[in-house]
């Protein structure tokens, strides 16, 4: 509770929300234990008469470590938590906004036993950690963070490995055969919680027009019922984003989106760094609010005719992170499963669901590279092969 507490008095998030991290963290360490035992090497014996092959996983070396200010905890320990398990020593650099939850981790691993210098944590402005990306003695890179920041680190980074996970505009198809309680249920939920501020957010809703309206009357009346406040109160469901300059731009992209022909259908309004939980309709695929990561309580509904259009929809914009999916029809599952340009298609869910060891990483701009624990761990190893000519 202590370090959840930090987290709420950091970033915002609710105590709830932070709890739920806390327990993510926790996990992913778990998680972590069992993965050594996973990495060991395989014998392939006779590749050809009298030759045996070998090959085993060998930790890549040092591992810089930069991390965002929307997971303190968590998304710290996706990176802590496999160097551990793989024998890569690590320096991290927090959010500098989320230095402190970053320290506390670290404290807490050099108290269950890391040997000195094997986890260093720097809380650095982002000016200050050029050498991080430039310095050869790192041997790998692994950024999370915004797109237009991470692709520019890795033109920077020289002959170190490289992994990026960065954001997204997730996309939510709702068609007509889906339980539309559910659906508006967990739309609401993967697209407010902590105020929209997550990579795999919620952001787009298409629904199949003929239930476009029941849903868009369930979806509306749920946002209704959200409470705005201090994310300490355990009744708030919204808090505050992180900066007041970031509500600033999105209520400037939701009146952008007004200007050209969009209808505010509830919220929007700003008061410092709280934005009311806002929903647009009659929008276009160029505007901001879905061309790009808007990263708040701001979200779209529009109906479509055809699921291929809808699929077109999601595509459409430069990110590829993860997609939701509601419908029974295998011939649309499979469908969508083909010919979304996204990281993980998430059937009977929202794109913001994630099981912290699965395979988790974007295509086109959202990312390079997948985390979950034993992927990132493939990230921070190589391959190495031993050739026995036993003749």
């Amino acid at each position: 509770d202590d370090l959840a507490r930090v987290i709420t008095l950091e970033n915002g998030k609710t105590f709830a929300e932070a709890k739920a991290e806390m327990r993510r963290g926790i996990e992913n360490v778990e998680v972590a234990c069992g993965i050594p035992m996973m990495m060991q090497g395989h014998i392939l014996e006779d590749v050809t008469p009298g030759v045996d092959e070998m090959q085993i996983r060998q930790p890549l070396g040092v591992v810089a470590a930069i991390t965002p200010f929307n997971f303190p905890l968590n998304l710290v320990a996706h990176k802590v938590a496999p160097a551990i398990a793989c024998g890569c020593t690590m320096v991290l650099k927090p959010a500098p906004q989320t230095p402190l939850t970053a320290l506390l981790l670290a404290e807490v691993v050099q108290q269950a036993g890391l040997p000195a210098g094997a986890l260093n944590v720097l809380p650095l402005s982002n000016e200050d950690a050029a050498p991080l990306i430039s310095d050869d003695r790192l041997a790998m890179l692994t950024f999370t963070g915004s797109a237009a920041v991470g692709w520019q680190l890795k033109t920077r980074a020289g002959k170190k490995r490289v992994t990026l996970e960065l954001g997204g505009n997730a996309g939510v198809i709702v068609h007509s055969d889906a339980d539309l309680d559910f659906a508006a249920e967990r739309c609401i939920a993967g697209g407010f919680s902590y105020s929209g501020q997550s990579c795999i957010s919620v952001q787009r809703i298409l629904v199949q027009r003929s239930v476009y309206q029941k849903f868009l009357d369930r979806f509306l009346a749920g946002v209704a019922q959200l409470k705005m406040g201090d994310p300490q109160d355990e009744a708030t469901d919204l808090g505050p984003l992180i900066r007041e300059s970031d509500a600033k731009r999105a209520a400037e992209w939701i009146q952008e989106a007004v200007a050209a022909g969009a209808k505010l259908l509830c919220g929007g309004k700003r008061n410092g760094a709280l934005l009311e939980p806002a929903v647009l309709t009659g929008t276009t695929t160029n505007m901001r609010v879905n061309s790009e990561e808007v990263f708040a309580p701001v979200k779209t509904v529009e109906a479509y005719d055809d699921f291929s259009q809808a699929l077109a929809s999601i595509n459409s914009t430069r990110y590829g992170l993860q997609a939701g999916l509601f419908t029974n029809d295998a011939r649309l599952i499979f469908q969508a499963y083909d010919d979304l340009q996204v990281g993980g298609v998430i059937l009977g869910d929202v794109p913001t669901f994630r099981i912290d060891h699965m395979p988790y990483g974007g295509v086109k701009d959202s990312g390079l590279g997948r985390e979950g624990l034993r992927y990132a761990i493939e990230e921070m190893t190589e391959r190495k092969l031993l050739v026995m000519n036993l003749k």
